[in-house]
């Protein structure tokens, strides 16, 4: 009896093991698929990346660079690498302790772009991707052009700051001197084109492709082009051929495929070297950069990336950086590298910004006619008791390097306008604004020249400037003189600069934004929209009605 219970319990023993074996497999192959799962986002950031269609490549670390949901509360910004350098803002500075302000000219606009773009996705862009010079630079202004052979003029204005009557707020503005597409010298150009996996997306290499076509469209015999792309390894894909033979040049950008890592360095390394072989004495040489910014194979840390750009400058090829695509943008990156190249930076978010930057404003952005920009503004003690650069935190330069020509500033491009505001407080002014005091002097004391108070001027502004191939600076002076002018009677250009600042200023939240409010950047830029050909300032204002509605729905 006992041998058949045992027989007995085995053979269920046997079934059950069969039972439940499917079971097991089932639930062993579901744990290693959950553990791939967990692996798979542990990518390091200096892995190469997977192709772009693969979802959470990021590091799981990642934070969206902005908490704010969209303007309907639906969608969410998902978590991304962009990349933006701190900035601190500029701080009100006593004249009897530092009388002189120094700093090196922007034409980048890539700012302006760019917070467009996160506004128009429903979300407030981080602080730090709010540039306020690249923001106020986007937009032309009504400066005369210059006389003579000098290529650009200095207008001044001065009036009261709209977000604290008490203060003045002084704009200088710079004009570039307009050159007929037919008389800009011959070009030649390296596309540099960044076609790594990260690329694939429509609002990166598509629409990057369709932005060099319309460049291309502009070329003529005299220019030469040649086509450099990177992914894992760099490579000419297109010798230097004439700009008259659009459709080969255009032919090659089409037939660009994106997938690899980013070997950045490499590829700048070859556009260079390729830009100095085929290099125009009498002409326009420079590699226009395209890319997301994301390098991570070969030659890719800042230093090694501006020595080499550096080293290529000196020898007369410039450099031109174009922004794409969201998510893994390295703003930080791209603006240094074409600050240091001689060059601009510009982010391209659609395709109507392409036209303004690549037809539009060709000139301006391939061709320069001034280098190494300085300005040096010198206030008067009896006037000035007080003073604040808006915007050009990065841009600042010590007092010493104004004279110095070995010194690397800002270039300005063929018709290209640059504007800079001062916030200042007259002497007699009892300010809301804490002012840093300093210690009195033991061994020396500030004295003060007589005739500055005999005199009405307010400041004198100290430009210099190297033309492209020289390499000694020229000097160009201008004193302001208060005329009491009110913000009602200021100028158009006075009034939308102010506008687009205080929109700067709120949306960084900046301790100097005073009274500013949305409300009265509106009615600021709605009477100085002016005649606006190109819809600009238009899309200013709706930019501004949209960012007002987000604002409100985050309280």
């Amino acid at each position: 009896m006992n041998k058949k219970l045992a027989n007995h319990r085995q053979y269920w023993q046997v079934k059950l093991l069969f039972c439940w074996f499917p079971l097991l497999i089932l639930t062993a192959c579901g744990s290693e698929q959950a553990n791939k799962a967990k692996q798979a986002p542990q990518l390091s950031a200096s892995s190469p990346r997977p192709a772009a269609k693969l979802p959470n490549a990021a590091p799981p670390a990642a934070e969206p660079t902005a908490k704010l949901r969209s303007a309907d509360n639906v969608a969410q910004p998902t978590p991304n690498t962009e990349q933006y350098n701190r900035i601190e803002d500029n701080q009100f500075v006593t004249v009897k302790n530092q009388p002189l302000s120094t700093f090196s000219i922007d034409v980048d606009t890539a700012s302006y772009s760019n917070v467009r773009r996160f506004i128009n996705e429903g979300q407030l862009p981080p602080k730090d991707a709010v540039r306020i010079e690249e923001m106020i630079n986007y937009f032309t202004y009504d400066y005369p052009q210059p006389n003579g052979d000098r290529p650009f003029a200095i207008t001044t204005e001065i009036s009261q700051t709209p977000w604290n009557p008490k203060h003045k707020l002084v704009q200088i503005g710079l004009q570039g001197k307009r050159i007929a597409s037919e008389n800009i010298p011959p070009s030649n150009l390296v596309f540099l084109i960044d076609v790594s996996g990260s690329m694939e997306e429509p609002n990166k290499l598509p629409l990057l492709q369709t932005s060099f076509r319309l460049l291309t469209n502009q070329l003529t015999a005299k220019d030469k082009v040649s086509i450099v792309v990177y992914a894992g390894n760099a490579g000419l894909v297109l010798p230097p051929t004439p700009g008259n033979e659009k459709q080969k040049i255009i032919s090659a950008i089409y037939k660009l495929k994106a997938g690899g890592s980013t070997a950045g360095g490499e590829g700048i390394k070859l556009a260079y070297d390729i830009a100095k072989k085929n290099f125009l004495p009498s002409g326009n040489n420079r590699v226009i950069l395209a890319t997301d910014g994301d390098f991570n194979v070969g030659v890719s840390s800042d230093s090694e990336l501006v020595r080499l750009i550096e080293n290529y400058r000196n020898q007369g090829v410039f450099l031109t950086v174009l922004g794409f695509g969201m998510g893994n943008l390295k703003d930080s990156k791209m603006e240094q590298l074409a600050d240091k190249g001689n060059g601009n930076y510009a982010y391209i978010d659609d395709l109507q910004e392409a036209k303004k930057v690549l037809v539009t404003q060709m000139g301006g952005t391939i061709f320069t006619i001034a280098k190494d920009v300085k300005i040096q503004v010198e206030f008067n003690p009896t006037k000035v008791q007080a003073y604040r650069l808006i915007g050009y935190e990065n841009r600042a330069l010590q007092a010493e390097d104004f004279k110095n020509d070995k010194k690397d500033a800002g270039e300005l491009g063929a018709g290209h306008s640059v504007t800079a505001l001062y916030e200042i407080i007259p002497v007699g002014v009892k300010s809301d604004v804490k002012l840093t005091q300093v210690d009195p002097l033991r061994y020396q004391q500030n004295q003060v020249d007589s005739q500055a108070y005999k005199n009405n001027e307010l400041m004198l502004v100290k430009l210099r400037y190297k033309a492209p191939k020289d390499t000694t600076s020229e000097l160009i002076t201008q004193p302001l003189i208060d005329g009491n002018v009110s913000f009602t009677n200021a100028s158009n250009n006075l009034k939308f600069a102010a506008a687009v600042a205080e929109f700067g200023m709120i949306l960084r939240e900046s301790e100097f934004k005073g009274a500013a409010n949305f409300d009265q950047v509106l009615d600021l830029a709605r009477q100085s929209k002016d005649v606006d050909l190109a819809g600009y300032r238009t899309e200013f204002i709706s930019l501004v009605e949209k960012t007002k509605s987000l604002a409100v729905s985050q309280r």
